[in-house]
């Protein structure tokens, strides 16, 4: 069946992380012959066009602005989650009143949407497609054991977990489904009730996300993973919930026309990378939204300038007050941005000292690159327990931290030296990113499994549209 037919609206919250698969996933929807409409704030809007203005020239893509109330974007004053409640609830108001309106005008120009898709954290999206019985489906831009996860929490198990976190000694959970126990260091950090973090404002967020996902009569999870990556994961709630969870990843560039980097490249660490020889450079990133502390910052550096490995880092501005700077900058390459596609897939890179978020995973098993896994928080936490022990692709810094959560240089560089070395734990790390690099091609390939599972979803999209046009 075609899809010429399909007009999505894409729905994302404005986080770099959400919108660089969502634009990922925009661009896999087109190449099937679909129209996609996906409003994004006026903030990241200009960002947007200004470093990439060939994504408005993109054939059946229609990026629509809207104002947040934060047109130059959102600064966190207090650093509270007072802050984040504040600007959520305005994304909140403005983007539903936002889409509603974008349903209503494409109803009365005849060119109406058949289904609403939307990612993590924007509860009111599936609200407001009922309201137009609108077919709706959530992009789950996380592992699916994240997901699985997060339903167990929120359907009986929140006692389990916290009762888990809370017992020194006894430290195993187990969750129906899950081939593998948790501990308390591998579960999303904002559950545990004991231990607010920074982020406990998303709480209420994954909460309301559930429940909306109850009151949904067959809902259907497009989870960003592959069948070989989470086989009992993308089953483990769906056999008794009546969830359908289809796996569409990997979702991640293959070209930059539709990178959703929100940051200025600098151009000379290709020509730097390309100095060096094959599997010698460590690349160290924490990804968009995280700053590290300083001293965080000065242990990593300690451990970098200790190890004798090159490294490309990119450093945030805030980061950059450092005190090792110019030795650093002697021995490796700091940067403030770089096209992270193209450096893990450069001969040259050995290991990836990561922050673990979904997208840096997903990229670096594409690249067959292994891991230092160094997570903060969110879903991190759950993705280094994967790295390590279920992919067995890294090894993750003991997070036996000192009294201001500080990881040590010392083992940091421990844990740089067993994936670089050419000892047994290392070789085993490449076979075993090889490996995965292969699977993960393979599941987003032309005419792959994601591929596949897609023009099923969209086809059945389709179906169902006419039968509900048919019914009115």
């Amino acid at each position: 069946m075609s899809h010429h037919h399909h007009r999505i609206l894409l729905v994302t919250y404005p986080a770099q992380g959400h919108i660089n698969p969502a634009l990922q996933f925009a661009k896999r929807l087109i190449s099937m012959g679909a129209h996609v409409t996906l409003p994004i704030t006026l903030h990241l809007y200009r960002r947007l066009i200004l470093l990439n203005p060939s994504i408005t020239t993109i054939s059946n893509l229609s990026i629509t602005p809207f104002s947040d109330g934060y047109n130059d974007g959102f600064i966190a004053i207090t650093n509270t989650d007072a802050d984040f409640h504040q600007y959520t609830s305005q994304f909140n108001t403005r983007g539903s009143d936002f889409i509603t309106n974008l349903i209503l005008s494409a109803k009365q120009e005849s060119k109406p949407f058949t289904c609403l898709l939307y990612t993590i954290i924007i509860p009111w999206a599936p609200r407001v497609a009922r309201g137009f019985n609108l077919r709706s489906a959530k992009l789950w831009i996380e592992p699916a054991t994240v997901f699985d996860i997060l339903y167990y929490y929120f359907h009986g198990y929140s006692n389990h977990i916290n009762n888990q976190n809370q017992n020194q000694n006894q430290t195993t959970i187990e969750l129906p489904g899950l081939p593998f126990t948790l501990s308390p260091r591998d579960i999303p950090s904002f559950l545990f009730t004991s231990n607010p973090s920074v982020l406990s404002f998303v709480f209420p967020y994954f909460q309301q996300d559930f429940h909306e996902l109850d009151v949904e009569t067959n809902p259907i999870i497009l989870v960003n993973t592959f069948e070989a990556l989470e086989p009992e994961a993308l089953r483990a709630v769906d056999t008794h919930h009546n969830l359908k969870m289809i796996p569409i990843g990997p979702l991640i560039p293959s070209d930059t026309s539709f990178s959703g980097d929100l940051l200025q490249p600098s151009n000379d660490y290709i020509e730097w990378l390309n100095s060096k020889s094959k599997s010698s450079v460590v690349y160290v990133s924490f990804g968009s939204y995280f700053v590290l502390s300083e001293r965080q910052t000065e242990e990593i550096a300690s451990a970098l300038l200790n190890c004798g490995f090159s490294f490309l880092w990119v450093m945030r501005e805030k980061e950059e007050e450092l005190k090792f700077k110019d030795e650093l900058e002697k021995k490796g390459k700091i940067v403030k941005w770089c096209s992270q596609v193209e450096v893990l897939s450069h001969s040259s890179l050995g290991c990836f000292l990561t922050h673990c978020g979904w997208n840096s995973t997903l990229e670096s098993l594409v690249s067959g690159v292994p891991l230092v896994a160094f997570p903060q928080w969110t879903d991190q936490k759950t993705n280094a327990k994967l790295i390590e022990d279920v992919w067995k692709i890294g090894v993750r810094v003991d997070d036996k931290v000192d009294e201001d959560g500080i990881v040590g240089g010392n083992e940091i560089k421990k844990c740089l030296e067993e994936v670089m070395g050419r000892g047994e734990k290392g070789e085993e790390l490449r076979k075993n990113a090889m490996k995965w690099k292969g699977l993960a091609r393979e599941a987003g390939k032309e005419g792959g499994p994601a591929e596949k599972n897609l023009r099923k979803f969209l086809d059945d999209i389709l179906e169902n549209a006419c039968m509900d046009a048919a019914k009115n």
